[in-house]
């Protein structure tokens, strides 16, 4: 059988959320499966040769366009419906988007397609306008329509998508992620150093992801400023906040200004994978209080370094923390004040979610993802 798999994604240059799920879904895939073929289409008006070699296998090869992305896309891809994806690799059995992109196939090709979330139909408010504007040009109800198959990565995301689009169940499939981290050891000197570098000197609670409203990163800020003011013997504790800037998130940083404990709050802007360690590494428990997630890697990643979790009751995150977590509603910083509160103090409680949270890591792997994918290809042949 021939697979063709939409590999734009990881024209990313940095590689967080979807184009990570794709490259370590890709690589289980193809380390699984040596009995198809695998075509990968990409474009990049740039020269992407070191990124893309490491997808040219004996079971696997890469072929795509140089054109730029907003012509292809809008006028190749949504105006002309031209050229087909399928028939520049030469023709497949089966086509695999991993994320919403403007894609054009024929009609002998079976079509599937990964659904992460759809925040931007349910909560269109936390995007800008260049975003939403984006989401509603991508036809996404079509899109679903066309499918063959859709690929859910949680039930919430699949009850989005019967709720928000209207799609059957029948056509929709949930296949959780795999664990994308795996606990590295750091190097006490390297760590020392890195920590020291950024004034992290002591305990801290941590929140990896996005700058973006729906991260609830205000809420965050606020719950830590109540339990700073509530606990004297918390005075120690900072809150470091790591991930690349998105998007309305003036208010967000406006919030930080305005706290009294400002200067204990540390932005880090983007981290990468070793710096990710050491902060996982260090930190004392990890914080997400997000307002929506279609799965939510980093309460899963932060349980993998052995880092107790506290986060939000909502969406997906049930499903992906189960009891391994305290779970908390994201519209009240009082209640998130508490859980970390209760972390911080309760050595028992610590080490009953750390304990649970490790159990619970072990749920998710790629290749069991991988698996569940092989399977739904070969049942659409």
């Amino acid at each position: 059988m021939k697979i063709g798999v939409d590999i734009r994604v990881l024209m990313d240059e940095y590689y967080s959320g979807v184009s990570q799920y794709a490259a370590n879904l890709l690589n289980a895939i193809l380390e699984l499966d040596k009995d198809n073929e695998y075509k990968l289409f990409y474009n990049s008006y740039h020269s992407q040769e070191k990124r893309l070699n490491i997808w040219n296998r004996d079971n696997a090869k890469v072929g795509g366009l140089r054109i730029p992305n907003k012509i292809f896309n809008y006028i190749y891809q949504k105006i002309f419906k031209f050229p087909k994806l399928d028939e520049i690799l030469g023709g497949t059995d089966v086509f695999w988007s991993p994320h919403f992109n403007f894609t054009s196939l024929s009609k002998n090709t079976k079509k599937v397609i990964t659904v992460h979330d759809l925040s931007f139909l349910r909560y269109p408010e936390f995007f800008n306008s260049r975003k939403n504007f984006w989401h509603k040009a991508l036809g996404i109800n079509k899109t679903l329509r066309e499918a063959d198959l859709i690929i859910a990565v949680s039930e919430n995301t699949k009850n989005d998508i019967i709720e928000l689009v209207g799609i059957t169940e029948d056509k929709i499939k949930v296949i959780y992620s795999g664990n994308n981290s795996v606990k590295n050891e750091v190097n006490k000197s390297e760590t020392d150093k890195y920590l020291n570098s950024h004034k992290i000197n002591s305990q801290y609670i941590f929140f990896l992801g996005t700058i973006e409203p729906r991260k609830n990163i205000i809420g965050l800020i606020e719950a830590y400023n109540k339990l700073r003011a509530k606990n004297e013997s918390l005075t120690d504790v900072k809150l470091v906040l790591a991930g690349a800037n998105g998007w309305k998130n003036k208010k967000t940083y406006r919030a930080w200004q305005l706290s009294a404990y400002k200067n204990d709050i540390i932005f880090l802007g983007y981290v990468n994978k070793e710096e990710q360690d050491i902060l996982y590494n260090s930190a004392t428990v990890f914080a997400y209080p997000s307002f929506y997630e279609g799965f939510g890697f980093p309460p899963l990643e932060a349980m993998t370094y052995g880092v107790p979790v506290v986060c939000s009751n909502v969406s997906s995150m049930p499903e992906v923390v189960s009891e391994a977590a305290l779970m908390i509603n994201p519209y009240e910083p009082s209640e998130l004040a508490n859980a970390l509160e209760d972390v911080l103090i309760n050595e028992s409680l610590r080490n009953i979610l750390i304990n649970k949270g490790l159990e619970r890591a072990k749920f998710f792997t790629w290749e069991k993802t991988a698996r569940e994918y092989l399977e739904v290809f070969k049942e659409l042949k």
